[in-house]
């Protein structure tokens, strides 16, 4: 494992996570998945691949959160909460659907 890209780790830790989620045993059921950062380590098509399967997750019973710094995020998911600093230094939190 100490010879894979930071791409390829977090790949790797996604198929980890998304193997877990799809496990139907009651004592281990996933209902929740939240991923921070690592989008920005993908090229642009492995990005657009795991978005892809998000997404997909995501229309079921379950709810993914994705916390990112990667612009291009923006445009492919529709219910955002989207945070950012106000002049104070303090910060905002707003609701985008």
């Amino acid at each position: 494992i100490s010879n894979l890209s930071g791409g390829e780790s977090f790949l790797l830790s996604l198929s980890l996570a998304l193997g877990l989620s799809s496990l139907s045993n009651q004592a281990m059921a996933m209902d929740t998945l939240f991923i921070d950062e690592g989008f920005g380590s993908l090229d642009d098509h492995s990005r657009e691949q795991a978005v892809e399967v998000l997404q997909k997750l995501s229309y079921g019973d379950r709810l993914v959160g994705i916390i990112s710094h990667v612009g291009e995020l923006e445009q492919k998911i529709d219910k955002q909460i989207v945070v950012t600093k106000d002049k104070s230094g303090g910060s905002k939190a707003e609701i985008v659907i």
